[in-house]
């Protein structure tokens, strides 16, 4: 009788309040799940954006605003200087051998405060691209880009570009 009695008291005063726990922790668990993949989605955009102004629209300066004061990049040519200034010159670069240049973002995720693009490039080459000289060709090449960002902005960059492809197609080096 006694373990009854337990069962009813527990079982009716307890429940309303179990459910009522139950539901707040679901709730504050899909809060937090909501945030981070906000704030994923906002780096994102950032890089999104980046890719299309910097590199579609040839819009340079744009580093300025996107990237943090102390942006570094992992770019492996000595050539080319530290920080937003090393982006701003690499542009111009392209876009002066590619004026044409258009990047297709094939993939674009992003997992904790980085943003992993994966992207094709096509354009026709002509203009001067690193000594060499104008060809008419039509080419295209693929970029791996991992950005890490800070407070909505692009703070770090490793890239990986396929650059013997696009020498190949240029004629500087010899194909198969």
């Amino acid at each position: 009788m006694e373990a009854r009695t337990n069962q009813r008291f527990f079982g009716s005063r307890l429940a309303p309040w179990l459910t009522v726990m139950v539901v707040l922790c679901m709730l504050a668990l899909i809060g937090c799940g909501a945030s981070v993949s906000s704030q994923e989605e906002d780096n994102k955009q950032v890089v999104a954006r980046f890719i299309e102004e910097f590199k579609n629209k040839a819009k340079h300066d744009i580093v300025d605003e996107l990237m943090t004061p102390g942006f570094i990049h992992h770019l492996k040519d000595p050539r080319l200087p530290a920080g937003r200034a090393g982006m701003k010159l690499l542009g111009q670069v392209v876009a002066g051998g590619f004026p044409d240049v258009q990047a297709t973002v094939d993939e674009l995720l992003a997992i904790g405060d980085k943003v992993i693009e994966r992207t094709s490039a096509a354009a026709t080459h002509t203009g001067d691209f690193n000594g060499i000289p104008a060809t008419g060709n039509k080419v295209a090449w693929t970029e791996i880009h991992i950005y890490r960002m800070e407070n909505d902005k692009i703070a770090e960059m490793w890239s990986e570009v396929d650059l013997l492809s696009l020498l190949v197609q240029l004629g500087a080096i010899p194909g198969a």
